[in-house]
């Protein structure tokens, strides 16, 4: 049998990334969190005249919204919850890791274009800065390779699971 290879200390990797994805789900639990805030303010100052209408939180909503979408999309991926689905329920293990690598690679390219194209992304909005908040919009724009960034890590991680089954050693996480 092969062996596929590996980080230099495979148990370090693995901690690293799960505490990676821990950071993820706090993150992404404040934002969801702190969306509410602006949004509330949104809807109470639209019906009532005691409280004045902000602008700025329509801004501010809709760039936690854009980070709110790309950290669950990132641990979407990490728990295999992302771009996923059944089609063949009844395969052997085997057949099985042999499709999730073929799903994993489609994860791979889609992070390569995010990557790149979020780069150009950021690039552009570098010395711009938001209309109402006045906020840096790299800021926002940082979401894209972020996100395609840590898709890489995490089905590259998953790959390496996966191609272990494939070639016949144990299932180890």
């Amino acid at each position: 049998m092969t062996e596929i290879p590996m980080p230099p200390n495979p148990s370090l990797w693995r901690r690293a990334t799960a505490a990676y994805a821990k950071l993820l789900e706090i993150l992404l639990a404040a934002c969801v969190g702190i969306l509410v805030v602006p949004v509330t303010l949104q809807v109470v100052s639209r019906y009532t005249p005691f409280i004045p209408s902000y602008i700025w939180t329509e801004e501010m909503a809709r760039f936690l919204f854009v980070w709110t979408i790309m950290i669950g999309a990132m641990v979407g991926v990490r728990e295999a919850q992302h771009f996923e689905i059944d089609l063949w329920p009844h395969l052997s293990r085997r057949a099985e890791a042999a499709v999730r690598i073929v799903a994993r690679l489609g994860i791979l390219a889609l992070a390569l274009v995010f990557v790149w194209a979020g780069l150009e992304f950021t690039r552009f909005a570098w010395n711009r800065t938001s209309e109402l908040a006045d906020l840096p919009l790299w800021m926002i724009h940082v979401a894209w390779p972020a996100a395609g960034v840590t898709w890489i890590v995490f089905a590259g991680e998953q790959i390496l699971d996966e191609t272990r089954i494939l070639l016949g050693a144990s299932n180890e996480r």
